[in-house]
């Protein structure tokens, strides 16, 4: 890159984390690192307390293969707009959206063999290296569902391990369980598995299953992983009301499409169902 765009992409790198920090600060009242992090649940409560509030714990969503620019560009500006974390979008729009949201402090989060988890683990250490050449901050990978209901948990860990290994020391790694598919017991060993890897985030679906995230899962997925660590609900959030039950259970990030409809206090038709 020419020196215009290694300046602005400096730019960008320091507003992200001086973002992050303020995030930080405001949700827990102090700085955690790289990864903004809520009171997890067990404390004296979440400072959600309007709509509005959950605005930094947002991963504004949309990774429908139908996805068209016109839609992209509605994504980025509502995050801008309303200063959600970040934009979570296919591999493919993630250097249009880097440039698009230069400079606003609004992350570009992407998904790693995605839906299913079954990529090739070399593969998916590809695609991680070049969403982040493009321009992720955020990486949301799925775990190899089959090895772990196989009981193949060296692979498991090896398949997690290959896509930390592609991100850098700034990359925020997410893993996705898709827990639809797994028993509690599976959820529990997946858990202490990613936690094992030392990554920042454990993420409860893919959105693509029958179905999303549930205040129950939150609430195992954070006894097991502890209160240091990340942990992410996504799938049919679709209110303020839905989101708040997540955060109180112990979810410190929000992968919703809905999300302007959830910060301005729209109401939900239903609660907790998959796209």
């Amino acid at each position: 890159m020419d020196k215009k765009e290694l300046v602005e992409r400096i730019t960008k790198e320091v507003l992200v984390r001086l973002n992050e920090q303020n995030r930080t600060v405001e949700l827990s009242g102090q700085s955690t690192g790289q990864t903004a992090v809520a009171e997890p649940s067990g404390s004296s409560g979440s400072k959600v307390r309007v709509p509005a509030d959950i605005a930094p714990y947002i991963d504004h969503t949309l990774l429908k293969p139908q996805a068209t620019r016109d839609q992209i560009d509605k994504l980025c500006d509502e995050a801008a707009e309303y200063h959600f974390c970040s934009v979570c979008v296919n591999s493919t729009w993630v250097a249009y959206c880097a440039k698009k949201l230069r400079g606003t402090g609004v992350k570009v989060c992407t998904v790693i063999g995605f839906p299913l988890g079954a990529m090739d683990s070399r593969s998916k250490g590809f695609e991680t290296r070049n969403a982040i050449e493009n321009g992720a901050d955020e990486i949301d990978m799925v775990i190899n569902v089959g090895a772990l209901k196989s009981g193949d948990l060296k692979t498991v860990e090896e398949d997690i391990r290959w896509v930390l290994r592609a991100c850098r020391p700034t990359t925020v790694l997410k893993v996705i369980l898709e827990n639809a598919l797994l028993s509690d017991e599976e959820k529990v060993i997946a858990c202490r598995i990613v936690k094992k890897t030392g990554v920042d985030f454990v993420k409860t679906s893919t959105g693509f299953a029958e179905t999303g995230a549930s205040v129950e899962d939150v609430a195992l997925m954070r006894r097991t992983v502890g209160p240091d660590m990340g942990v992410k609900a996504a799938g049919g959030i679709r209110s303020f009301e839905d989101a708040k039950d997540m955060i109180d259970a112990g979810a410190t990030r929000i992968g919703v499409s809905a999300s302007v409809a959830i910060v301005t206090g729209q109401k939900s038709k239903s609660k907790y169902q998959a796209v």
